[in-house]
């Protein structure tokens, strides 16, 4: 399954700490970073880690492109709803992206544990069939 793992600057370490937390299932998986947060996480966790360019520079639309071409299975987002994105225009793209091509989304450490437990279990494999066609059906 291929992963993206984004955080705002003061959600980093929530997503540093629980990438860590489950580096054994995250290990078995392909993924991907804005390029902070990757490298971040790399530094605490021994994973391999995709980064592209942080957030504000182009990162969370590459990796929008990636969910619009159908190359991302799941997304764990942890924002920051309390704090201003200058980049919020592409924050809100790649959330309503991942709502278009179905792609699950985990934006805060409650839905980040139930995914967890649901990749844990396999039951995102019967999911990965089922996404959108070309057509929107």
């Amino acid at each position: 399954m291929k992963i993206a793992l984004i955080a705002h600057d003061k959600k980093k370490e929530d997503l540093i700490e629980f990438v860590a937390a489950h580096q054994a299932v995250f290990a078995s998986h392909e993924l991907f970073a804005t390029g902070t947060t990757g490298r971040r996480i790399m530094e605490r966790a021994d994973l391999s880690i995709h980064c592209f360019q942080s957030g504000p520079l182009g990162g969370d639309q590459e990796i929008g492109a990636c969910i619009a071409r159908k190359e991302m299975d799941l997304v764990f987002f942890f924002r920051d709803p309390l704090t201003a994105q200058p980049h919020e225009p592409d924050v809100s793209a790649l959330v309503r992206l991942c709502d278009v091509y179905a792609i699950p989304l985990a934006t805060n450490i409650g839905t980040a544990t139930v995914l967890m437990k649901g990749i844990e279990r396999g039951d995102f494999d019967s999911v990965q069939g089922k996404r959108l066609t070309d057509d929107g059906q």
